[in-house]
């Protein structure tokens, strides 16, 4: 296999199992194992994780008493938690790691500065992006996606709880629809959330495809990166 660089971005939530919150260690655990797979077959790798299963930034603003932009900060301390998990638990499966953050805090991580993650990622370290973009009003979505282009990722992988994109909820709906590929232009109009527009918009903008796919089927991002693309949907 060609060495790729791909961008693997995990909601908060995932980490939280089935307790809905806080972080399970086994689940850490089969995601570092899948992160493996991928240095072991000489591909580079950037992850960016959301906050969600600590805080969301628009859910702790929504009664008025804390302002967006703190709430949103909030949440960016979030992602750098469960960055911090990520980063132990790649570690403990073998894997060299660093971690660079968008607001400083030297004491945990390194400062964002892309040539340094470009760097690390040459050297088959594992990447981790925390603290979304460092701006309120953006998601991590966003942040994955600017994150994927500035270090040139040729793909962004969105490792989610369903099998693709649904032309509907797939959860609350029978006859939801999955479209194995569609245009950047599609998602947008249509309002298909595959991610945020902000993010949709920048990959269509860099030509950068995204792919949403099952995190839970074992071997999967691996998969997908050789060709096989049956457990997943494609944006480009």
């Amino acid at each position: 296999m060609a060495k790729k660089r791909v961008l693997v971005k995990f909601s908060g939530e995932a980490l939280a199992g089935e307790a809905g919150h806080g972080i399970d260690t086994q689940i850490l655990k089969y995601i570092a194992q899948e992160i493996k797979s991928l240095v072991d077959a000489d591909i580079e790798v950037g992850i960016v994780i959301g906050g969600g299963n600590i805080i969301r930034g628009v859910t702790a603003a929504e009664d008025g008493i804390i302002r967006r932009t703190s709430g949103d900060y909030m949440g960016m301390l979030a992602t750098v938690i469960n960055g911090v998990a990520m980063q132990e638990a790649c570690e403990h499966a073998g894997l060299e790691v660093r971690m660079q953050t968008a607001i400083k805090m030297e004491q945990i991580a390194e400062p964002y500065i892309n040539r340094k993650a470009v760097r690390h990622l040459e050297k088959a370290r594992v990447v981790i992006f925390a603290a979304g973009t460092g701006n309120p009003f953006f998601t991590t979505d966003t942040a994955a996606t600017l994150r994927a282009v500035e270090i040139g990722a040729e793909v962004i992988i969105k490792a989610t709880k369903v099998d693709g994109v649904y032309d509907k909820d797939p959860s609350k709906y029978s006859d939801a629809v999955k479209l194995n590929e569609l245009s950047y232009d599609q998602a947008l109009q249509d309002h298909i959330k595959v991610m945020d527009d902000t993010s949709i918009a920048l990959a269509k903008d860099n030509k950068l495809p995204i792919i949403v796919c099952d995190m839970s089927v074992k071997g999967n991002l691996l998969d997908i990166l050789n060709g096989n693309m049956a457990n997943c949907s494609i944006v480009k």
